[in-house]
C-alpha cells in the first residue's frame, strides 16, 4: 500500500453509477434517474451547426460564463413572483457535484467543520466530504414519509462542537425517497443558525414544481443546487448551477478550476435553456407515465411503494430488516438478467420513470419476479 496516500482514501469505495457485468438483452436503463428523452433532433442538429462553425477547438472555454449564467438567473426568475437574481447570484459547475465539493473546499476543509446529512439521501455528500477528510454526521427519516428527523437534528446540531456542523446538505425532493420537504421542515431550516450554510439541493424541481428560491434573500445562509441533467436532458454534458447571495457565489468562483466547464457543454447548456419551450413540455408525458407506474406497482403485494414528487418512484419489499439488503439486489440482478436496470439503494428501488414502453417492460418484468 502507498504511504503517501491519505488512510481514509485507501478505505473509500469508488462511486459506481452502473452495475458491471454482461448483460445479453436489450437494456432499459432506469436506475440513473435521466431523461429517457434525448434532445430533439433540431436542437441536436442546431448544436452541431454551432460546433462546426463557431467553436474554436484550439481555444479554452469562456471562464466567465456569463452568457449562461445570465440566462439561467432569466430561468430562476420565471418561478418565483418578483425577479430577485441575476448573473451575479449564479455559479456553474461541472455538474452539480463540483459544485458541493466546492462548497465543502469553502467552509469545512482542514477540520473546520463537519456536515449533517438525513438517511436515506444522495450519497455524494458524504463521498466528497470524505475524500477532503470532513466527518459526516447522519439523522435518519421517519419511515412512514420520509421527513427529517428534526429533534435528532437539532441534538446534533447543538451538541456537536469539535468540527461543528457547518453544512447541511437538504434534497427537495430527496433521493432515492422523492419526497418534497414539507411544511415543517421548511420552517425549521428557517430556523437554523446562518453560522451554518443550508444546502438545497433541487436537481428535480422541474418535476416536482416545488422551490424554495424565493426565500433566498431572507436566508443568505441557504444556497440551491439545480443541474441540466434531469429534465434539460443535458446528462452527457455535466452541466449545474448555484442560486445564492453574491457572497457564497463569490466563494465558489474563487474555489472552482478555470475554464471547468467546456465549451460545448456550455453551449448545449444555454442552447437548453433558450430552448426550453421545446424541451419541457415532455415533462408531462414523465409525470403521466409516473402516475401510471406508481398505480401499477401499488397493486404488488410484495411491494411497499412511496407517491413520488420526482421522476423516479421509490418502493421496498415486504421482507425482515435481516433480508432486506439480500432480497433486494437479488430482485435487481434478476431485472438486469430481463434488460432492466434499477438501483438498490437507501435499504430499498430507486425506480426511473423511463418511456411507456420501457415502463411497461419493466412492470412486466416485476410482475413476473413478484
Amino acid at each position: 500500500m502507498l504511504k503517501f496516500i491519505r488512510s481514509e482514501i485507501n478505505q473509500l469505495k469508488a462511486y459506481t453509477p452502473h452495475p458491471g457485468g454482461e448483460i445479453s438483452v436489450k437494456v432499459d436503463q432506469l436506475d440513473t434517474n435521466e431523461s429517457p428523452y434525448d434532445l430533439p433532433l433540431e436542437i441536436k442538429q442546431k448544436l452541431t451547426e454551432i460546433y462546426q462553425k463557431e467553436i474554436l477547438t484550439n481555444r479554452y472555454p469562456d471562464g466567465s460564463h456569463d452568457a449562461l449564467k445570465q440566462a439561467i438567473s432569466e430561468y430562476v426568475n420565471e418561478s418565483i413572483s418578483t425577479p430577485l437574481f441575476n448573473s451575479k447570484n449564479i455559479s456553474v459547475g461541472n455538474g452539480s457535484d463540483e459544485l458541493i465539493r466546492a462548497l465543502l473546499i469553502a467552509t469545512c476543509v482542514g477540520g473546520s467543520g463537519s456536515i449533517l446529512v438525513a438517511d436515506p439521501t444522495f450519497s455524494m455528500y458524504e463521498i466528497l466530504a470524505q475524500t477532503l477528510g470532513i466527518k459526516t454526521h447522519h439523522i435518519n427519516r421517519n419511515e412512514t414519509d420520509f421527513s427529517i428527523d428534526i429533534n435528532s437534528a437539532n441534538t446534533i446540531i447543538n451538541q456537536t462542537k469539535n468540527p461543528p456542523i457547518k453544512v447541511i446538505f437538504i434534497v427537495h425532493p430527496n433521493s432515492p425517497t422523492a419526497n418534497a420537504l414539507n411544511e415543517t421542515e421548511i420552517n425549521w431550516l428557517k430556523t437554523i443558525s446562518q453560522d451554518i450554510l443550508v444546502v438545497i439541493d433541487e436537481a428535480y424541481f422541474e418535476f416536482s414544481q416545488t422551490t424554495l428560491v424565493s426565500e433566498l434573500n431572507n436566508h443568505p445562509n441557504w444556497i440551491i443546487l439545480r443541474t441540466f441533467s434531469k429534465a434539460f436532458r443535458l446528462a452527457a454534458h455535466r452541466v449545474g448551477y448555484a442560486i445564492g447571495n453574491t457572497e457564497i457565489i463569490t466563494a465558489l468562483e474563487k474555489i472552482r478550476l478555470p475554464y471547468n466547464l467546456p465549451t460545448f457543454s456550455q453551449t448545449a447548456a444555454l442552447l437548453a435553456i433558450q430552448n426550453r419551450d421545446l424541451i419541457l413540455p415532455i415533462i408531462n408525458n414523465i409525470l403521466a407515465e409516473r402516475a401510471r407506474v406508481y398505480q401499477k406497482l401499488t397493486q404488488f403485494s410484495a411491494l411497499k411503494v412511496w407517491k413520488s414528487n420526482a421522476n423516479f418512484i421509490y418502493a421496498r419489499l415486504n421482507f425482515n430488516v435481516e433480508e432486506s439488503a439480500q432480497k433486494h439486489q437479488e430482485l435487481v440482478e434478476k431485472l438486469k438478467l430481463k434488460g432492466t436496470l434499477i438501483r438498490h439503494t437507501g435499504g430499498g428501488l430507486r425506480i426511473t420513470i423511463g418511456t411507456p414502453e420501457e415502463n411497461t417492460r419493466t412492470l412486466n418484468n416485476l410482475a413476473n419476479l413478484l
